[in-house]
């Protein structure tokens, strides 16, 4: 996981978890920054959207005291 901090990143992969249709599992590529380039895989619940629609969507990760929080645009 990444160090604590705010993360530029990108939607390139987001599926639903099997089981439970509020979590979507994401794979996010971080755009700037010394961890440029890397994917790192998260799971959000209560984004209300579907997956397919998240693909290629921008947002920021937030990693406090090793917990990530994701804020995805549109």
């Amino acid at each position: 996981m990444l160090d604590d901090g705010r993360y530029d990143v990108f939607v390139v992969d987001a599926v639903a978890a099997a089981g439970d249709a509020d979590v979507v599992l994401l794979e996010l590529a971080v755009l700037a920054g010394a961890r440029k380039g890397e994917v790192v895989a998260v799971s959000a619940q209560g984004l209300g959207r579907d997956p397919i629609d998240l693909l290629g969507a921008p947002g920021t990760l937030t990693v406090t005291a090793g917990e990530p929080s994701v804020d995805l645009e549109g």
